[in-house]
């Protein structure tokens, strides 16, 4: 007699299936996607390493050096990436032309939102409790809420709230989702 042999695959939270989705379906090699290309610039650790640093005011390469322990060859590069992409601005000091600051444009600072998505996702999942220091409203020195997804009139949405639209499509009422149907998408349960 043959032993029977079953294959387990992992399943995924009953909550993000097909039918909890609702109409949340984008398609997943569409060229004008933002977030390949947030990716591009900010997909790696070290990136972002230096982002939270220049954040908190880091603004030498020897001081990003001391406070990230990074080496020197990757620092340099990532440096370099980040101003390429407008994320930082180099400019050199005016007391001694031979030093450089990297500051924040306003484009690095519009990425704080993400950043602190991705540390209060670190702190639930990953410490389990709030970091030190916390981060905390200058006027009342509260801390700062959960980053949220809200909609157009301000109200806090969730995932189930969500669905793609073609643009053409936006601010018509029960139109219908512009991504791929689920007998498109292998593997997705419906």
């Amino acid at each position: 007699m043959q032993p029977k042999i079953e294959i387990i695959s992992p399943r995924p939270d009953p909550a993000l299936d097909c039918a909890a989705m609702g109409k949340l379906r984008e398609p997943l090699g569409a060229d004008d996607c933002g977030l390949p290309l947030a990716l591009e610039v900010m997909g790696e650790r070290w990136s972002f390493m230096i982002l939270r640093a220049a954040l908190n005011g880091v603004y030498h390469f020897e001081d990003f050096l001391g406070a990230l322990g990074i080496a020197r060859n990757i620092l340099s590069n990532r440096l370099a990436n980040l101003v390429t992409h407008g994320i930082l601005q180099r400019e050199q000091m005016a007391d001694d032309r031979r030093k450089v600051e990297y500051r924040l444009t306003q484009k690095g600072v519009d990425l704080l939102p993400a950043m602190l998505a991705l540390r209060q996702w670190g702190e639930k999942y990953g410490l389990g409790v709030p970091s030190n220091p916390v981060l905390v409203d200058k006027r009342d020195c509260l801390p700062i809420g959960p980053i949220t997804m809200r909609a157009h009139d301000d109200r806090v949405i969730a995932y189930d709230d969500l669905q793609w639209l073609d643009r053409d499509e936006v601010g018509k009422a029960g139109s219908d989702c512009c991504g791929p149907g689920p007998e498109e998408l292998p593997g997705l349960r419906v």
